[in-house]
């Protein structure tokens, strides 16, 4: 399976891509020959301009011998490419780093930093990878005197920082001050060093570490000590070997090899004793062995199938992004304890719904089994790459700085698509005004969650509907605080004024349809008329549901209860497509199956008025299989009538069909074959499509076809109030983004109402 992951499709794992227009003889003729002198001379009278001009600041060279590749050795530079191409996957899928692996068939430490030194101005940072101690000692240090860019030896350091990070709040959990515990390091290579080097930063005191490496515990007395292994000989002459070192020791950590720590070892060890098993693939001991040994015991490994994993990646590619985006000249020993004080602070946190999502667990708070975030925790790249570019903006190697640390988090989120300029417009102008908002399904978890959090950065006032009780003891298993959340039980019999007022009502309003009182109330006891309702009646200001309830109950419910805007006879749904190219507004996704002309007509007036909700211009193309007549019967036809009364109807609305969609999407090969349309010299935005099977189709094609694309919706277009609606494949952060919307939409609504008052 490995190999064919490698070679299936394109060979390796990483490619390269143009980042500007290149279809044209101008674009050419800007990229290269004459165009590109003109940066190369702003670049010659100042070379900082390399910045301005070029990908170095976004650019890192990932560079080894081949010499120590993972726990394989010495396998030569080539036969490590696999690996270091997978670094440059890492750094641009949690970094958005841009990477060239390069491979030196060089084991001469010195010609090897000859070769580094000569290639070192194309790159923004270095990342050392794979190489052999002692010589990587060396090399790192002679790179980072001669070199004036970033240079890491991530073995070294990535390590050390990550581990230094678990192991301060290890020690908070177990209760213990990091200057009084005894530490045993099983292992003498770069990354024990490196991590020795750091612990005794973070407060550790060298008499009280003993380091073991393959002929024992290393003595002062020894003779031929490297350099780095002279740093933490003890002067005890009463241990020889782990099993007497480890003898009331506070910490173990292993960066050695697999199964050479017993539980017997762990047994002997004090009390709340902290091991770091760090072996790959193998630790040195299992995780299973060593929680068997005794209770009290932290644990952490390398593998990322055990609890408090000490993985390289929470940490480079987010130290690498902050020195690149200050332009350092290093990084230097202030910005990795930065970084260590940040991963570390971080899993104090309350975990995002993601992480929870990917480990399949609801119980990730800080302690024994969560001391150390996870990987896949997006906030890593916003909290540690700020706290990596502050701390080298303060020790002076910063070439440029920072001053709105807030806008260059959201420009982080931004960049891996964590958040768009869409989203967190958003969320900011709800959190300018937010509404009371009833989540239907308050018994369900996405729906529980998303109220919490959407409360949390201040987008509204939830109202949760369900059984106190039972919220409540769900909150509990998911580790949410509901004390200052509103939860209506609109079965309690407390609730019998309040669902007789909203019978009442809807049995007036219905009453020509058959509704009586009697059915009315009946109708109460259901979650999506109850909290229509209490929208209805003033009670609250938006209703979100969806995640239980079938869309066609929910549609009959909220045409009953709320009613169609007048001036329509129907309303609809719509999604947008967040994508590199821009929002797309499709419609209608979800509400009319078979809509015919004046149905038709409706949807794309809506749309029309929802595009300029979200302050853009809106371009339609209603959608079909045939172009401007081309095709005189079925669904082409109503549209072309669709399009022929709006046209009437509407002068000014820039809409036009019936076509097809790469005619909608592809300008200059619509204004060459028709330029007789409304559309003429502009870019679709907004597509109205003939039926509800095309719209949903195109619009799930894309979310598939392009995972980077982000969907938002259903929106709701046409409804008297703010109801807006879910399904059950939605995430946290959709029901989040519609909340958002809802509440937006209930205020526009109240400004609309108190100018008419």
């Amino acid at each position: 399976m490995a190999l064919e992951y490698h070679e299936s499709g394109r060979p390796g794992k990483i490619e390269v891509k143009p980042t500007k227009p290149y279809r044209t003889q101008t674009d050419l003729s800007l990229a290269y020959s004459p165009g590109v002198a003109y940066p190369c001379l702003e670049i010659q009278k100042n070379p900082d301009d390399v910045y301005k001009y070029t990908d170095k600041g976004n650019l890192v060279a990932v560079i080894s011998n081949g010499t120590a590749v993972l726990g394989l050795g010495d396998i030569g530079a080539m036969s490590g490419k696999p690996v270091m191409e997978g670094k440059g996957l890492l750094f641009k899928i949690y970094g958005g780093i841009d990477v060239f692996d390069i491979e030196v068939n060089e084991k001469d430490p010195e010609k090897f930093c000859e070769a580094v030194e000569k290639i070192a101005p194309s790159f923004g940072g270095i990342n050392l990878e794979d190489i052999k101690a002692p010589e990587c000692f060396y090399i790192e240090e002679r790179l980072k005197k001669n070199l004036d860019i970033p240079v890491m030896h991530d073995d070294q350091h990535g390590t050390a920082i990550i581990s230094a990070a678990g192991l301060k709040n290890a020690l908070e959990v177990a209760g213990k001050d990091i200057s009084q515990v005894k530490i045993v390091v099983n292992g003498a290579g770069a990354a024990a060093i490196s991590c020795t080097k750091l612990y005794c930063a973070l407060g550790a005191k060298k008499e009280n570490i003993v380091m073991i490496d393959s002929k024992g515990v290393i003595t002062s007395d020894r003779e031929n000590l490297t350099p780095q292994k002279k740093l933490f000989a003890t002067d005890r002459r009463d241990v020889h070997t782990l099993g007497e070192a480890i003898v009331g020791a506070d910490v173990f950590v292993g960066l050695s090899k697999g199964n050479i720590l017993t539980q017997d070892m762990i047994r002997s060890m004090a009390k709340n004793p902290i091991v770091f098993a760090l072996a790959n693939p193998v630790p040195e001991i299992s995780y299973e062995d060593a929680m068997a040994s005794r209770p009290d015991v932290l644990m952490s490994t390398g593998r990322s199938d055990y609890p408090n994993q000490i993985n390289n990646v929470i940490g480079f590619p987010y130290i690498f992004r902050g020195a690149l985006d200050v332009h350092a000249r290093a990084i230097n020993e202030e910005m990795k304890m930065a970084a260590v004080h940040a991963i570390a602070e971080l899993a104090k946190q309350p975990v995002p719904e993601i992480v929870n999502s990917v480990y399949h667990v609801t119980d990730l708070t800080f302690g024994p089994k969560y001391f150390i975030p996870k990987p896949v925790d997006p906030r890593l790249i916003t909290e540690v790459s700020a706290a990596v570019a502050k701390a080298a903006i303060e020790s002076g190697v910063a070439r440029r700085t920072i001053t709105d640390w807030e806008g260059y988090k959201k420009q982080l989120r931004q960049m891996l698509g964590q958040e768009t300029k869409l989203t967190r417009k958003l969320h900011d102008t709800a959190r300018m005004h937010p509404q009371r908002v009833v989540f239907a399904e308050g018994g369900h978890p996405t729906m529980m969650k998303a109220a919490v959090q959407a409360k949390q950065e201040g987008i509204c006032y939830p109202i949760l509907l369900g059984n106190p009780d039972r919220l409540n003891r769900l909150a509990n298993r998911l580790k949410l605080d509901l004390s200052d959340i509103q939860i209506v039980d609109m079965r309690a019999d407390q609730e019998q004024g309040r669902r007789a007022t909203y019978a009442k009502h809807l049995a007036e309003k219905r009453a020509r349809q058959g509704y009586t009182f009697e059915e009315a109330y009946d109708k109460m006891y259901e979650r999506n008329y109850f909290g229509m309702s209490m929208v209805e009646q003033g009670d609250a200001d938006a209703f979100i549901t969806g995640l239980y309830t079938k869309y066609s109950n929910t549609i009959k419910v909220a045409k009953e209860v709320v009613g169609i805007q007048p001036g329509f006879k129907t309303f609809a749904a719509m999604h947008i497509i967040n994508t590199k190219k821009g929002c797309y507004y499709i419609a209608d996704t979800l509400i009319n199956r078979h809509p015919d002309e004046n149905v038709l007509t409706d949807i794309a007036r809506l749309a029309d008025q929802t595009v300029r909700f979200f302050n853009e211009e809106p371009k339609i193309a209603m959608i079909s299989y045939s172009n401007f007549g081309t095709d005189e019967v079925g669904s082409p036809q109503k549209v072309h009538t669709a399009v022929e009364m709006l046209q009437k109807q509407y002068p000014d609305m820039v809409i036009d069909g019936e076509m097809q969609v790469n005619f909608a999407l592809n300008r200059e090969l619509r204004d060459d074959k028709y330029p007789f349309t409304r559309l003429k010299g502009k870019d679709v935005n907004t597509m109205v499509f003939a039926n509800m099977n095309s719209a949903n189709s195109s619009y799930k094609l894309l979310q598939c076809l392009d995972p980077e694309a982000e969907i938002i919706g259903p929106i709701q277009m046409g409804l008297n109030h703010a109801i807006h609606f879910t399904d059950y494949e939605s995430s946290v952060r959709d029901v989040v983004n519609i909340t958002a919307i809802a509440c937006i939409d209930a205020y526009v609504e109240k400004l609309k109402k108190s100018k008419k008052e």
